[in-house]
């Protein structure tokens, strides 16, 4: 049973190893911690330790510096070039200036003064694992920063759309890989970032890589992490995704050695640092999206066929935005307010007539075109001439419309029907005449 405490919710997942020679010490701080963190070894030398932690990975570890045989210190001195990357508490009774610069030249994290109360040991690993934390909260969000990517949620009513929803919502709770596939700009890495938001994973990372922009020296160190020449761990995208999602954009374009080293990721969910002699355990769902056609690519030796059944167990068409021409509007109104906000630059009216071209045009360059296109006019001042409109209707009535709604969707089913008003009729289940009627009101 776990302990509910102050320190409960930042404990809870850690796995804390205790080195210590001396046996009462190691058993108090197994008996405190037991109930606190997901898991506690312990080891009563530095040999033992080793030992250890060639078959487990520990997100912290709690380590005495005296001890038969040579100091802690040294210990995580010689471990770091065998790839030891945990967070380290040194728990002493002799802390003077010396110790105090050579553990911090060994990288350690904390370290508390023998006698120690059960709260200073509670609070030295709760803030050690805090710093660790926000560390990587740093890093994501300078990435995110840095590569502008878009928050929010999946916006639109169409029934295309709500088969995507569903879909969501049924995978959400489960750790199946799945592949988002459709035409660029049709919103893959929204969905998957909603599909992250309604998991169980929703408080842990969600990390973005594009294979295609990843240069191929670079694939290691940028995933897997680097041991650098003090002997410390830069970590790698997936180790700082643990416990999250890693969403990988343009799979198709993943250069061959990257399928080889992602094939055994996916099985055997381990990796090794360049530069380590240990792998580390990952805890990861694994989401994937392409533009391109993946079969294809398998069939003509682009693409790992392996590595594709890994990736293909359960797929995601995203509907380009001529499939869901209804949400247009929708999204246009949106895109209108933020970047009016976002630019501090006054929003352009959207009025019947513009909302009518922006639903009839076909949108080859799906939501993020349309997008852009109102970002750019918002900086203009103005829509292009191919959209701009002088009616009179704006806001909410231009939008709301019952008369302007079944205009926007007719029209719209003429354009698909090359202007066949019989075939319309059928399509809308309405007549012929009823079609001739509407059209010649709205042409007067």
């Amino acid at each position: 049973m776990k302990v509910k405490d102050e320190y409960g919710g930042r404990l809870a997942g850690a796995q804390v190893l205790v080195i210590d020679d001396e046996p009462g010490m190691r058993n108090f701080l197994v008996k405190t911690l037991g109930p606190r963190v997901k898991r506690v070894a312990s080891a009563a030398s530095p040999a033992e330790a080793s030992r250890v932690l060639d078959e487990a990975h520990f997100d912290l570890v709690i380590l005495d510096n005296i001890m038969p045989g040579g100091t802690g210190l040294d210990w995580v001195t010689q471990q770091r070039r065998k790839g030891y990357f945990a967070d380290t508490i040194l728990i002493t009774a002799y802390a003077d200036l010396e110790t105090a610069i050579a553990a911090l030249r060994a990288g350690v994290s904390d370290f508390v003064l023998k006698p120690f109360r059960t709260n200073q040991i509670l609070g030295a690993m709760a803030r050690t694992l805090d710093r660790t934390h926000l560390r990587r909260d740093n890093v994501l969000l300078r990435r995110e920063l840095y590569a502008g990517a878009g928050l929010g949620k999946l916006l639109g009513t169409s029934a295309a759309l709500s088969e995507v929803r569903e879909l969501l919502d049924r995978l959400a709770p489960l750790p199946t890989p799945v592949l988002f596939t459709g035409e660029s700009g049709t919103g893959k890495e929204l969905a998957a970032r909603q599909l992250h938001g309604l998991s169980d994973r929703a408080e842990k990372p969600f990390v973005a890589v594009n294979c295609a922009a990843i240069a191929v020296d670079r694939i290691v160190p940028e995933l897997f992490g680097t041991v650098e020449g003090d002997g410390r761990l830069k970590p790698g995208l997936l180790m700082l995704a643990d416990g999250g999602t890693l969403f990988l954009d343009e799979v198709a374009q993943m250069p061959e050695a990257l399928q080889a080293a992602f094939l055994r990721v996916l099985e055997d969910q381990r990796i090794r640092p360049e530069g380590a002699e240990r792998e580390i355990p990952l805890n990861l769902r694994f989401l994937f999206a392409t533009n391109a056609d993946l079969d294809r690519a398998v069939a003509e030796g682009r693409f790992r066929a392996d590595l594709y059944h890994r990736v293909n167990v359960m797929r995601i068409e995203m509907p380009p935005l001529r499939e869901r021409s209804e949400d247009i509007v929708e999204l246009a109104s949106l895109f209108m307010t933020q970047f009016a906000t976002t630019l501090g630059m006054p929003g352009l009216a959207l009025d019947e007539e513009t909302l009518l071209k922006l639903r009839r045009y076909d949108w080859p360059g799906n939501v993020r075109e349309l997008k852009n296109l109102i970002e750019r006019s918002v900086i203009l001042g103005a829509f292009p001439k191919e959209f701009a409109g002088h009616g009179a209707v704006t806001g909410a009535r231009a939008i709301e419309d019952l008369d302007l709604v079944v205009q926007r969707h007719v029209l719209h089913v003429l354009d698909l029907c090359d202007g066949n008003r019989a075939e319309a009729a059928r399509r809308l289940g309405v007549s012929r005449k009823t079609i001739d009627r509407k059209v010649a009101v709205w042409s007067e």
